[in-house]
């Protein structure tokens, strides 16, 4: 009977302990349940590092920076995806600690009781419109009784009333209630869908495919501007690295977080359970199955949100160390690129340098061999044309990135100058021309576009002449002076006329009309005498100017000489003496030539026989 009794005490204490351990099992598990704000806050960092991830760091311009790439889009996809499936077990964890009390106020136990007070109204109102009828025809005590089961059944129907609307209040409330509890899986599958290339709504497969790895979008170039874009894209991209890896100890922060409560719960649970196993006592207790069963589940509900976490911060740490090799690759290709920078800058500045030094030798040759003030002018703006498109070449090809795209913009822009600017382009060409060895010179007497002038100055697109005017040989200057575009020259309807280089002479000549009959002979002689008389006073200069030309050109030419002829015309016979005059005194020369032949005719009967009319002194050569 004792040892009955024993074996009963034994039984009841050991259930008594199991039902302490069991009860400090579920405080614990209820202390350590997870923060519906902590799992959602988690949800949003690790999403946002994920959009950072795949949206914001560019691949560069190394193979290796495409496979550094996708291990993050993985890497990050894979740790959403993690992230969620930790989440919706916390958010199970959530639902099953409120089960019993769900169990004690459920919709189902509202909706009953509503009906059952519905049915119960319904009944009351029925036998009172009955009583209500019977009333009328009834008298004495029966009256009197359905009177008072009238009253009776008003008042029931009142409180049957009142009942209906504080149950209808209640469920409405316990209806919300079981959709706030309801919250934190909706939350997770709308987050769910803000990602529906890495995780989709109740936990299905992905929708969409994850985006793949872009080519790099840096192009290496030569130029200093290609290679300035890169250095800055690198350097971006750094920094990009750095958020990411700032974002994603965050996230590492939160899920830890997450984590520890998780952890707690499952040492608390493993302590209880080995506390539970009994010491096989003398009497061989049972131990209560469902105790077990009730820690086993805990655990399998923990577990379910703890791997997960912990999946995800491992991959959290190898997504941290890819992004730090990441950025460790591109911050020795960025000391490459800038060390090539800087070569190239010096490269620009030495071929500026060599630019400058070769127009300071030009100037210093120009002023040395050059006296001329006007050609030394002339010397000095080519030297700055040329100069400058030297300059202008060096910083285009050091700076420029795209010589393809520079090539085309180039010949449409010269293929639009050359045709906008065709008479510019030709009067620049022509200058080099006019200026060449059997150019036009200053001083020198020229016929273009019917004006015959003195040019008094050249320049790069225009050319100056002071205009001559007059009848025969007697040029004066009209105080006009005429400018004509150099590209007069490549003009084929336009001829122009010059003095041969160094020569400073033109022809007239002295027309005398002869009598029929006369000493022809005579007239002739006379007159040349007469011409030669007066052209030995220069004929040294003449002679001279001819030589020069001579050795210049390397030919023989004879030196010019006066010369007589006779000509047959329709007012009878000519004689025609030509000779040469010096251009500055063409009027003083034709003077003495003119007084010379009124000297022969006073003086010489037979000469004067001869000559019909008066002689006539004319340009041989017109225009």
């Amino acid at each position: 009977m004792c040892l009955n009794r024993g074996r009963v005490s034994c039984k009841i204490l050991l259930s008594l302990a199991i039902a302490v351990v069991c009860l400090a099992s579920t405080v614990s598990y209820a202390q350590n349940q997870p923060d519906r704000n902590a799992v959602l806050n988690h949800l949003n960092a690790i999403i946002s590092w994920y959009r950072e991830a795949t949206a914001n760091v560019q691949p560069g311009e190394l193979p290796s920076d495409a496979i550094f790439q996708q291990n993050v889009r993985s890497l990050s996809a894979q740790a959403v995806q993690l992230a969620f499936q930790s989440a919706r077990a916390q958010a199970a964890l959530l639902g099953g600690s409120n089960s019993a009390s769900d169990a004690k106020s459920s919709p189902q136990d509202y909706s009953e009781m509503q009906a059952r007070v519905s049915q119960r109204l319904d009944d009351d109102q029925a036998a009172l419109d009955r009583v209500n009828r019977q009333i009328p025809t009834q008298s004495g005590a029966k009256r009197k009784n359905s009177l008072a089961e009238r009253d009776a059944l008003a008042g029931q129907i009142s409180l049957d009333k009142a009942m209906l609307d504080a149950i209808q209040k209640m469920s409405s409330f316990v209806e919300l209630n079981a959709v706030n509890k309801q919250g934190l899986e909706g939350s997770i599958d709308e987050l769910a869908n803000s990602v529906p290339e890495v995780v989709a709504p109740h936990g299905g497969a992905p929708s969409v495919k994850p985006n793949e790895t872009a080519a790099p979008t840096t192009a290496r170039s030569g130029g200093l501007i290609g290679e300035l874009v890169t250095l800055y894209d690198q350097v971006e991209s750094m920094r990009t690295i750095n958020r990411l890896l700032a974002t994603e100890t965050r996230v590492s922060n939160s899920a830890n977080a997450l984590r520890d409560p998780l952890r707690a719960s499952i040492r608390s649970i493993v302590a209880q359970a080995q506390q539970t196993v009994p010491q096989a006592p003398a009497g061989n207790v049972p131990v209560q199955s469902q105790d077990f069963s009730k820690l086993t589940k805990q655990f399998n509900h923990l577990s379910a949100a703890l791997i997960p976490l912990s999946q995800e911060l491992l991959v959290l740490d190898e997504s941290r160390s890819n992004l730090e090799q990441w950025r460790s690759s591109i911050a020795t290709e960025s000391k490459h690129d800038l060390i090539r920078l800087l070569f190239r800058v010096f490269g620009i500045a030495i071929a500026l340098a060599v630019v400058w030094g070769l127009s300071e030798v030009w100037r210093r040759l120009t002023f040395r061999y050059v006296h001329d003030a006007r050609r030394r002018r002339q010397f000095l703006v080519l030297r700055r044309f040329v100069m400058g498109f030297f300059f202008g070449m060096v910083v285009v090809m050091g700076f420029v990135s795209e010589f393809s795209s520079l090539a085309t913009y180039a010949g449409f822009v010269t293929a639009g100058v050359a045709v906008g600017l065709q008479t510019l382009l030709l009067s620049v060409a022509a200058y080099f021309f006019v200026v060449g060895r059997y150019g036009i010179r200053i001083g020198d007497r020229i016929s273009v576009a019917g004006v015959t002038g003195d040019v008094v100055d050249v320049g790069l697109v225009r050319l100056y002449i002071m205009e001559l005017a007059g009848t025969g040989v007697d040029l004066y200057p009209t105080g006009r002076i005429a400018v004509f575009a150099n590209s007069v020259l490549f003009q084929p309807t336009t001829p122009l006329y010059k003095q041969v280089p160094g020569t400073e002479y033109a022809w007239h000549e002295v027309a005398i009309g002869l009598a029929p009959g006369g000493n022809h002979k005579v007239v002739q002689d006379r007159a040349l005498a007469a011409v030669n008389g007066v052209f030995g006073e220069y004929r040294e200069v003449l002679e001279r100017q001819q030589g020069t030309i001579g050795d210049r050109m390397e030919i023989v030419l004879k030196a010019p000489a006066p010369e007589a002829r006779f000509q047959l015309n329709d007012d009878g016979p000519t004689l025609l003496v030509r000779y040469p005059v010096l251009l500055r005194r063409a009027s003083e020369i034709d003077d003495r030539v003119a007084q010379a032949l009124i000297d022969v005719v006073a003086t010489d009967e037979t000469a004067k026989a001869a000559i019909a009319g008066t002689p006539r002194i004319r340009a041989a050569v017109k225009g």
